[in-house]
């Protein structure tokens, strides 16, 4: 046993010891025995984002960093680092990964993180961010964040690539071969994961000491001394773990609830303010208009798909509720065009035999067109009588009140000669929209205060028994 002998010098101490007898094929399937707690941490890290939200806003009022919180964040971190140091990040033992957030003595993985009196209100504002982007820089290379693109046969593959991985990979295949970790290879990748999660907890608004650009390898920090050959052993440390100042099961589920809620709830309130300013600002004569598409055929016409329309069982009022008229426009530069709705059989029995373009998809801001041969029509699409919506010239606007049935648009020259050039957009005054943004933003309000509530419960408690 060795024990430090020089004060740490950075307030993220990451310690860890190699377990000598680690399986030579456990490796394989631990990214399998880990999911119970990828999963936990996916939550567990939705409460962390949320939860240093709240630390950075009081952080820039008081300079100082609420103690529930950091002692949650901390414990998130801890989770993480055992579960890494298990799996792919260090492989450096073969003991499962309790599941808390506190630390647990006698596991081999332990990280700790010295809470400050005071942080700097300012530097709050730019040291997760601005100060921080050399050390992204150097964690990217470390933890994965370099990517190299492989061009294969069909389409070119991006390949993630870390220092890390690569070393423990190298780890791994001779503890599959051997049996032995190389020390040399262990202490080179405490090194690496020590400095990524110093950077986690400077970015994380944890400390205001910036992060060395120092190399500190080996499972421990600092120097030590051994111990005198006659002193005994130590006793094994087999205690259970406490919670980390009060942060029970229930209290910890309280606020990924509530995170998860809260994000929800801005998820509510961004849709809603979008379909806002949607309705507010790009309104034509009160229908929702999509982008124009430049459409181009040398064929005779060209018609959309089939439309089906059928709100049987539905009240008569829904679809004028809730789509509103229906408007198409055409704009053509060479001449006046035709717009026309019509039942789909009737299309069907005028075009037979007609060249035409089919209207399938926009496709990189452009209309994809299927073509059907044939020759010109019998009379331009003026004459016909089967129309229940129509629109003739350079600027046509056509607009129409949906009902049940089987429904094709045609676009054509006003004349029926070939050759169809015009820029078609489609919109709707969808009347509903306004009901759709009321309901986002009550909903938005609602799950906010839920997921406030049942994260500052929790919060609250936690602090008051710190007291």
């Amino acid at each position: 046993m060795a024990t430090s002998t020089a004060p740490r010098s950075y307030p993220v101490h990451v310690d860890a010891d190699l377990d000598p007898g680690l399986s030579r094929g456990l490796w394989l399937v631990k990214w399998i025995l880990a999911i119970p707690h990828y999963v936990v941490l996916a939550f567990l890290w939705t409460a962390f984002a949320v939860l240093s939200v709240v630390a950075f806003f009081a952080i820039l009022f008081t300079g100082r960093y609420p103690r529930a919180i950091f002692d949650f964040n901390v414990g998130v971190m801890r989770w993480s680092w055992r579960v890494a140091y298990y799996a792919y990040a260090a492989l450096g033992t073969d003991r499962y990964p309790p599941f808390t957030l506190a630390d647990v003595p006698d596991y081999p993985a332990h990280l700790e993180v010295d809470r400050p009196d005071h942080l700097s209100r300012g530097l709050v504002l730019v040291k997760w961010w601005l100060l921080a982007i050399p050390h992204y820089l150097i964690v990217a290379l470390f933890a994965g964040g370099v990517a190299y693109g492989v061009q294969g046969a069909d389409d070119e593959t991006w390949i993630s690539i870390s220092v890390i991985g690569v070393l423990v990979l190298v780890a791994a295949v001779m503890l599959l071969f051997t049996g032995r970790y190389p020390q040399q290879i262990f202490d080179l990748v405490l090194g690496l994961n020590r400095w990524v999660l110093r950077v986690a907890g400077y970015v994380a608004l944890m400390t205001d000491q910036y992060p060395p650009f120092r190399l500190d390898m080996g499972g421990h920090e600092t120097p030590t001394a051994t111990r005198e050959p006659d002193a005994p052993p130590p006793a094994p440390l087999t205690a259970p773990p406490a919670r980390p100042r009060g942060w029970t099961t229930g209290r910890i589920v309280s606020v990924v609830a509530g995170s998860v809620l809260v994000l929800t709830g801005l998820g509510f309130a961004g849709a809603g303010a979008t379909l806002a300013l949607v309705g507010a600002t790009d309104r034509d004569d009160g229908f929702l208009m999509s982008p124009s598409i430049s459409m181009d055929s040398s064929a005779y016409a060209i018609t959309s798909e089939d439309a089906r329309i059928n709100t049987e069982g539905a009240p008569d009022w829904l679809p004028e509720k809730v789509l509103g008229d229906v408007r198409v426009t055409a704009s053509s530069g060479s001449g006046d065009v035709f717009i026309g709705l019509a039942p789909t059989a009737d299309v069907e029995t005028y075009l037979v035999g007609v060249a035409r373009d089919t209207f399938r998809e926009v496709r990189d801001g452009a209309a994809v067109l299927d073509p059907v041969t044939g020759g010109a029509p019998s009379a331009p699409p003026a004459d016909q009588s089967f129309w229940v919506a129509s629109a003739t010239g350079s600027d046509a606007t056509l607009d129409w009140a949906p009902e049940d049935g089987s429904w094709t648009f045609v676009l054509m020259r006003a004349d029926g000669t070939e050759g169809v050039t015009a820029d078609v957009a489609t919109g709707a005054e969808v009347p509903v929209l306004d009901a759709v943004v009321a309901a986002l933003l009550v909903l938005a309000g609602l799950t906010l205060l839920a997921g406030a509530l049942l994260i500052a419960v929790p919060i609250r408690t936690v602090a008051r028994r710190e007291q």
